[in-house]
C-alpha cells in the first residue's frame, strides 16, 4: 500500500507502535539507522508492536544513502516537517508513496528537507505546539493516504 520511512528513530515504543500501524494498513516500514536504542528486537519495540511485529514487512538500512539506492527518490516521496506551510491534506497521495518522518528530538535533517522541498508536508496545529508525537504523526498522514485511496483497496 504505502511506505513509512523512519529516519533515525529514538524511542523504541514509537517504532513498535508505528510497526503495528504499518501492519494494520499493509504498509512497508523502512528504518534508517542509527537508532536511539539498541536494535529493533528490543523488548519495548516488541511490546508496542504486539504479535503483529513478526508479520510486518520491515526493512533496515545503515543510512539514507543505502535506502535511496534501494528506493530511488522521486516525486512520490513526502517529508513530514514543521518547516513548511504545505499541509498534508492538500497533497494527493497514491499507492506506493513514501512518507518520511524524522527523529523525535530533531525531526528530519535540514539538508534532507532543503534537497526535497517540493515533497515537504506538514500537519497543521492551531496553537504554539512545537510538534506532535512521532507515532501520532505517522498515523495522521497514513490514514489520510488511506482515506484518499480507500476504494482502490476494498
Amino acid at each position: 500500500m504505502f511506505n513509512i520511512v523512519l529516519h533515525e528513530p529514538r524511542i523504541p515504543g514509537n517504532v513498535g507502535t508505528i510497526g503495528r500501524l504499518a501492519f494494520a494498513l499493509n504498509c512497508k516500514l523502512h528504518l534508517i539507522k542509527p537508532y536511539g536504542f539498541g536494535d529493533i528486537t528490543e523488548k519495548q519495540v516488541r511490546r508496542a508492536g504486539l504479535d503483529y511485529w513478526y508479520d510486518l514487512e520491515v526493512y533496515e538500512y545503515e543510512n539514507i544513502e543505502e535506502f535511496w539506492q534501494k528506493n530511488p527518490l522521486s516525486n512520490r516521496h513526502f517529508f513530514a516537517t514543521t518547516k513548511t506551510k504545505k499541509v498534508y491534506f492538500d497533497q494527493e497521495f497514491k499507492e506506493g508513496d513514501y512518507f518520511y518522518f524524522g527523529r523525535e528530538d530533531a525531526g528530519l535533517p535540514e539538508s534532507l528537507l532543503t534537497k526535497n522541498e517540493k515533497g515537504c508536508i506538514t500537519i497543521p496545529m492551531t496553537n504554539e505546539a512545537r510538534s506532535l508525537n512521532l507515532a501520532n504523526s505517522v498515523s495522521i498522514v497514513a490514514y489520510e493516504a488511506l482515506r484518499q485511496n480507500f476504494k482502490a483497496f476494498k
